[in-house]
């Protein structure tokens, strides 16, 4: 019978016979208890796989062409079984490297069990341990994919979550004021869209509409799309909301304000009245308060403290970033907001009429 072992024999140092056993016998038992769940018993042995062989490696002296040869008595004696590659191998060392602890590893795959790739990629892109384990959780929890976990490591989602200057502790009851402040964050990366230098609230609003799923996976789980440019009819005149929401988990309605220009304090007093109305002619009595959101090109921190200081609804205000903007001479190269708006087809309720200046309302 030929040899699967790739000529490597003559590179098996004392131990690993007995070794190679072990590995088999406990794959093939992990192999039956994977029936009923797969996903965290193959990464529980993959991490006493890679356990093992830091162990053994640093008891024995062997070397790093132990792993070639184990992959390569893996591979033949479990033709057509994945996960077995050398450079697999070399993952799970690094995965019982990062969590060196055995209880914590099994109540982390017990509380937040994601598949083995998205773990690779957290190897790849997450030096910090605590980091680490935060996008285990966030994976688990809003069940990302593996393109978007890698969106929301290379964008740093970590640093931003929770970050926008806010009211809630004051305005919103406990555990409510926690929530609503970990569905923000600060900046939003808004990377999807091209603006020109000059760019005015309209062409952030109607850019945000064309790429509305970018930018409700930006916003984050829980959030429902309602209108654009939502009418609301208060003392017999019309006023027009740029982006309303409603948070399927916080159960309330989410008011979005665009500002492509810093942060002003009066800002902070037509959001109040927005929310005010709102909460009068839109909540359900189940729903909870409503929840603004100022998004602004720039803030300063002091300013935006005083202007929420004394106002009675919840308000939260963060920056956005666009650092893909396009110079002026290259803008008019790109499809223009008509263009754009007959792509969109039927736009939600409460268009505001083209006369009113977005600014007035």
């Amino acid at each position: 019978m030929p040899d699967n072992t790739l000529g490597l024999q003559e590179d098996r140092p004392d131990g690993y016979e007995e070794f190679l056993r072990e590995i088999k016998d406990r794959i093939q038992s992990a192999q039956v208890r994977a029936a009923l769940a797969l996903s965290r018993e193959v990464i529980l042995l993959y991490w006493q796989i890679g356990q093992e062989i830091r162990e053994r490696q640093k008891r024995h002296g062997w070397g790093a062409k132990v792993v070639h040869q184990l992959a390569a008595d893996l591979q033949a004696a479990f033709p057509g079984v994945e996960g077995f590659s050398r450079r697999n191998l070399i993952y799970m060392q690094a995965f019982a490297q990062a969590y060196p602890d055995a209880p914590f590893v099994q109540q982390l795959l017990h509380n937040s069990s994601i598949p083995w790739g998205h773990h690779v990629r957290i190897l790849d892109k997450v030096k910090d341990a605590e980091q680490r384990i935060w996008y285990i959780r966030a994976a688990y929890e809003y069940g990302w994919s593996r393109t978007i976990l890698e969106h929301q490591i290379e964008t740093d989602l970590h640093g931003r979550q929770g970050k926008a200057l806010t009211n809630f502790a004051r305005t919103l009851p406990p555990p409510d004021s926690d929530l609503a402040q970990q569905i923000l964050k600060d900046p939003y990366n808004l990377d999807f869209l091209t603006l020109g230098s000059d760019a005015h609230e309209r062409h952030l609003e109607r850019g945000l509409l064309a790429h509305i799923q970018q930018f409700l996976l930006e916003l984050g789980t829980g959030f429902a799309f309602v209108g654009r440019q939502y009418h609301l009819e208060i003392g017999q005149k019309d006023y027009y909301l740029d982006l309303l929401f409603y948070h399927l988990r916080l159960r309330c309605f989410v008011v979005v304000d665009l500002k492509m220009r810093e942060f002003l304090p009066e800002y902070a007093g037509k959001m109040n009245f927005y929310l005010s109305a709102v909460d009068d002619l839109l909540r359900h009595p189940t729903d909870t308060p409503t929840i603004g959101l100022i998004l602004c090109k720039s803030r300063d921190h002091i300013t935006v403290e005083y202007a929420l200081r004394n106002t009675a609804t919840p308000i939260g205000v963060a920056e956005f970033r666009v650092t893909n903007a396009l110079p002026d001479d290259l803008v008019g190269s790109l499809p223009t907001i008509q263009q754009i708006e007959s792509e969109l087809g039927e736009i939600p309720t409460g268009e505001r009429p083209a006369e009113v200046d977005e600014e007035s309302g």
